[in-house]
């Protein structure tokens, strides 16, 4: 089974990617909502519970909540994460697990800190979706509750684009339609897949 490490960006174009995989019926583990999942959990509000009680509303992690505080203290972010990860560390490996056991020819990990958390050493390819920074910035200032100062501190916290450039063994340009996009993606699927 070949496991390819998919990453981008915010609004670089990589969950349209792996929509595009599931359209082809390969598997795909979402670790934003392996994350979102976590924190719908005991599990999760386990973790974090400790370190911000009042982000605990209704035995689930409030995100929004959890937000503000991670936007007022820059420390907190890192005490959570090492957690966090962990805990989705885990779910990731049942994936791969349960890829392998069901002979897919493809496993998709789609990981927005693939390179920034050195999780591009556990798969065997790594495809990075890119675009420009004008279309990043205007696809993300769409999305529902995005501000200009929560895309600042999240571009902050992901390599800059150009580092993954250079270590991206892939680079699908995501800078026009979405049927040009799974022309891409699919071919890319096929050249993966050949090399094997």
């Amino acid at each position: 089974m070949i496991v390819i490490g998919l990453t981008g960006s915010i609004a670089m174009g990589k969950s349209e990617v792996a929509r595009i995989c599931r359209e082809q019926n390969l598997p795909v583990f979402d670790a934003d909502k392996a994350v979102h999942a976590l924190y719908d959990s005991p599990e999760g509000v386990a973790l974090i519970a400790p370190h911000v009680p009042t982000a605990i509303v209704n035995n689930k992690v409030d995100r929004a909540i959890l937000s503000r505080h991670v936007l007022a203290d820059k420390h907190l972010l890192e005490k959570l994460e090492a957690d966090v990860h962990r805990a989705v560390g885990k779910k990731r490996d049942t994936f791969l697990a349960e890829s392998r056991s069901q002979n897919a020819p493809v496993a998709i990990l789609d990981i927005p800190l693939l390179f920034e958390k050195n999780l591009d050493a556990n798969v065997d390819v790594t495809v990075l979706v890119s675009t420009t920074a004008e279309l990043q910035r205007a696809r993300a200032m769409q999305r529902p509750g995005m501000t200009a100062e929560k895309f600042e501190m999240i571009l902050a916290r992901q390599m800059p684009d150009a580092e993954k450039r250079k270590r991206a063994d892939i680079i699908i340009e995501n800078n026009g339609t979405l049927d040009e996009l799974e022309v891409k993606v699919l071919r890319i699927l096929d050249h993966i897949q050949r090399q094997g």
